[in-house]
């Protein structure tokens, strides 16, 4: 083989080397970052993974809220008015939190079901909803008119 082909091909053989590693490097960092959306009909079916990072929408059902006397833990859970999600949330929540309102909880989902969050985000007005709680209630909302006659 030619000194120049040779030296061509190494070359092009490093580059692809070195661009597949640091395309798989980054996969794997970004992998960690990703928490994926998913309503509570969804939760409630099994869809969602166990013990990955994952966010869940909805309202927060009326009279749910139930804080800790001795620490900072509340339970409450989330709805798409289909199927409802436990979520416990150890910290301060937002201002805006509050029972009948729009959230979305990120965390883990444990075996039992409940998710174990690790930040939770309320509306920060009346007329806002997080994008994919709005498509949640709006796909439950669809479903329920179809099952009725």
């Amino acid at each position: 083989m030619h000194p120049v082909r040779k030296q061509r091909l190494y070359l092009v053989t490093f580059i692809i080397v070195f661009s597949s590693a640091a395309v798989g490097l980054v996969s794997y960092a970004l992998r960690g970052n990703i928490n994926l959306f998913y309503p509570p009909v969804e939760v409630a079916a099994g869809m969602a993974p166990l013990g990955q990072s994952i966010r869940v929408g909805g309202m927060v059902v009326e009279n749910s809220v139930q804080r800790s006397a001795d620490s900072l833990e509340v339970r409450f859970e989330v709805t798409d008015y289909e199927a409802s999600v436990p979520v416990v949330y150890v910290g301060i929540l937002p201002d805006l939190f509050d029972e009948g309102q729009g959230a979305v909880a990120a965390g883990v989902l444990d075996e039992q079901g409940v998710l174990r969050a690790s930040e939770v985000l309320a509306k920060h007005d009346e007329n806002y909803m997080p994008p994919e709680v709005a498509s949640a209630l709006e796909a439950s909302q669809a479903r329920m008119q179809e099952q009725r006659p």
